[in-house]
């Protein structure tokens, strides 16, 4: 894998193990449950970047990121679902995403792909992606936060503790960022 691409790679990586470290950590029976003020569930949150992943990554480099057997608005239903059912459904689009982004080479960055039948480059569509799923990886930690109340693990540095991870930081790469989120997730 190249520089830039495993720059990118390891990102995406980041996010998704810091989602998962959320999602560890709240109880199966409100995984469904609407998060405050009414708002998306973690399961309807979790679909849609799945749902995204797969119509962006599939065959990513030659068809327009919006297919047309993407249900967009599908993916914001309410839904009632088990933990095993909402991981596979993330699986598959974390693993849409990841073949897709790992399957390319710093050349690629200057093609064009389309999204929507607007073109973009591939560095331009990747950026737009990754900001996309950071934003909503932020309200699945936020509402797994929410739900899980004092019981709460810290995914990155805990509140009071800045000045002491600042003198030995060892989470800032994103390898190692998991590593350290997927020991709280198992813990």
């Amino acid at each position: 894998m190249t520089p830039l691409i495993k720059s990118i790679s390891d990102e995406y990586r980041r996010y998704k193990n810091m989602a998962e470290g959320a999602l560890a950590q709240v109880p199966e029976d409100l995984l469904s449950t609407p998060g405050p003020g009414n708002g998306n569930s973690l399961a309807v949150i979790c679909w849609h970047i799945a749902g995204n992943f797969q119509s962006r990554f599939s065959d990513f480099l030659i068809s327009d990121g919006e297919k047309p057997w993407r249900d967009r608005e599908e993916e914001f239903a309410a839904r009632s679902i088990s933990r095993r059912e909402l991981m596979e459904k993330w699986a598959l689009g974390w693993r849409t995403v990841l073949s897709a982004i790992d399957a390319l080479t710093d050349d690629d960055l200057f093609k064009t792909v389309t999204i929507r039948q607007q073109p973009l480059s591939v560095h331009e569509a990747l950026h737009r992606s990754l900001a996309h799923v950071s934003y909503h990886v932020g309200q699945i930690v936020y509402v797994a936060h929410y739900f899980c109340g004092a019981e709460w693990k810290y995914l990155t540095i805990p509140p009071g503790q800045s000045a002491a991870y600042n003198l030995a930081p060892k989470f800032d790469k994103p390898t190692a960022h998991a590593e350290h989120v997927k020991g709280i997730s198992r813990g």
